[in-house]
């Protein structure tokens, strides 16, 4: 089910599957900043993962010594999320463990996502809680896309000096790096730069891009604050860009056995929580 909010000035739309947003619009202009989801391009809009992001080796996890098969980006994306309230400008959801969930990752939690909308601000709130009687470990990933066209750009905050990592075939990271930005905030998207598929990035100082689209006149600043890495992804050539702040990152093809030993993994002590959040901004 759909759920619309709004303030004079924007409107939002969430899809309780997945509790992912379908949505951010402007009443002034009509202009709609979220991707539309193209089965035919990419049926996602910006979907939210968890308890993994991105791929793990045979989808398969081990925790205390037995296998749990998870599949890529983790189940949330395909679950129906319950709503906890709906105001005006906001709305809750939430997702709970349950026998279902605990078949693929043994961990109790409760997952509350809400999205609201302040001036020319979207506010994408999670909050992942452990419930269980001793630590729990995850990850968590953000996929939203944006509309945008190819050549337009994506400006950091800050000047960056980064190299992407990149994954094979079968969605996992390989080992080579390859340079991205020398001393520089700006990535031109053009049809070649995803078509190895996402860049991966981690150490980056910026705390917000700018997806800049002169042709369609507007712009749109998403801020993710601190994450340990940020992906970039499209579809070669599709008409939109996601930016994805992530706390976790896909497997490569080491051995790390025990789940808690994961790359970028999360880990919760009892009645501990993990709180995120990412903006977009817009510019009319």
């Amino acid at each position: 089910m759909f759920y619309k909010i709004e303030n004079d000035k924007y409107t939002a739309e969430v899809n309780s599957l997945g509790a992912e947003l379908h949505s951010f619009k402007s009443k002034k202009t009509g202009t709609e900043y979220i991707w539309f989801g193209n089965k035919e391009i990419w049926s996602g809009q910006a979907p939210i993962l968890f308890p993994v992001v991105g791929q793990v080796i045979n989808d398969t996890i081990t925790v205390n010594g037995k296998d749990y098969r998870l599949q890529k980006h983790g189940f949330a994306r395909k679950k129906e999320f319950e709503l906890v309230s709906q105001e005006k400008s906001k709305v809750v959801f939430s997702l709970s463990s349950n026998e279902e969930t605990l078949k693929q990752y043994p961990y109790e939690f409760e997952l509350i996502v809400s999205y609201e909308l302040d001036g020319n601000m979207l506010k994408a709130s999670h909050t992942v809680k452990n419930m269980n009687n001793g630590e729990m470990f995850f990850s968590f990933g953000a996929h939203p896309g944006f509309n945008c066209e190819v050549g337009d750009t994506i400006e950091f905050e800050k000047n960056e000096t980064l190299s992407t990592e990149r994954i094979s075939s079968d969605n996992l990271i390989i080992p080579e790096k390859f340079p991205l930005l020398d001393n520089e905030k700006t990535i031109t998207i053009t049809k070649e730069i995803f078509e190895p598929d996402a860049l991966i990035l981690s150490n980056v100082q910026s705390e917000y891009v700018t997806i800049n689209s002169p042709n369609l006149k507007r712009k749109i600043k998403v801020s993710f604050g601190k994450t340990p890495f940020l992906g970039i992804w499209a579809k070669p050539g599709a008409p939109y860009v996601c930016i994805e702040p992530w706390f976790g990152v896909n497997d490569g093809r080491e051995k790390y056995g025990e789940f808690s030993n994961k790359r970028g993994i999360q880990r919760l002590e009892k009645g501990e929580q993990f709180d995120f959040c990412w903006t977009a901004e817009t510019e009319e």
